[in-house]
């Protein structure tokens, strides 16, 4: 299978007030570029090279080689991160708005463990709406990990993406990460997260 890097979904100005221009150009064009250069070419001349991206992912186990493990992370990951958001948001399907008012009592609620996800993240990583034997869970990951993998705490089908590396919101939020998470949640694509919730 030949890896791709996918174009940005919006403009760059598109998310803005909540994410700035320079920050969206430097995180895809610099920091999302280059884990998908580094991942190719670790995995060229690999039996990795034959699978899909999802497959890659569900293989790494502690003894996967680190090239692998965190730029192919890094990789996936920020493909799903700029994929959890759009301009000005959007609207849940009936099916995902049940799954989350079932599992957490509401979208506030489902906001307020992502939130707390996020936060109490120490250092880099990601927080994430995983399906887990098909309901929903919320969990976290450290650096460039994520739930398909067999190292993560918890695994399950990730269907939203939060970054909360520095580089995802320094230049606008400084140390502010629960302000630069407030505002993520102006522009998450809860429309196109029902489509992966189907999925999964």
């Amino acid at each position: 299978m030949a890896f791709e890097f996918p174009d940005l979904p919006y403009d760059y100005a598109a998310l803005e007030p909540s994410i700035d221009a320079r920050t969206m150009e430097i995180h895809y064009d610099r920091h999302h570029r280059t884990y998908f250069k580094n991942f190719t070419g670790a995995v060229d001349g690999t039996p990795h090279a034959d699978k899909s991206l999802e497959d890659v992912m569900k293989s790494v186990d502690a003894g996967t080689s680190p090239a692998i493990r965190n730029n192919g992370g890094g990789y996936y990951n920020h493909i799903l991160y700029w994929n959890s958001m759009c301009d000005g948001g959007s609207a849940p399907s009936a099916d995902l708005s049940k799954a989350i008012d079932d599992a957490f009592g509401s979208m506030d609620k489902v906001k307020e463990e992502l939130k707390a996800a996020g936060t109490g993240r120490f250092g880099s990583g990601f927080a994430w709406l995983i399906v887990q034997d098909g309901k929903l869970a919320v969990t976290s990951t450290p650096n460039q990990d994520n739930p398909l993998m067999s190292v993560a705490d918890a695994q399950g089908t990730p269907i939203l993406a939060l970054d909360v590396w520095e580089h995802a919101y320094y230049l606008k939020y400084q140390n502010k990460r629960p302000d630069y998470i407030d505002a993520f949640f102006e522009t998450v694509d809860w429309a196109k997260t029902s489509e992966r919730f189907a999925s999964a």
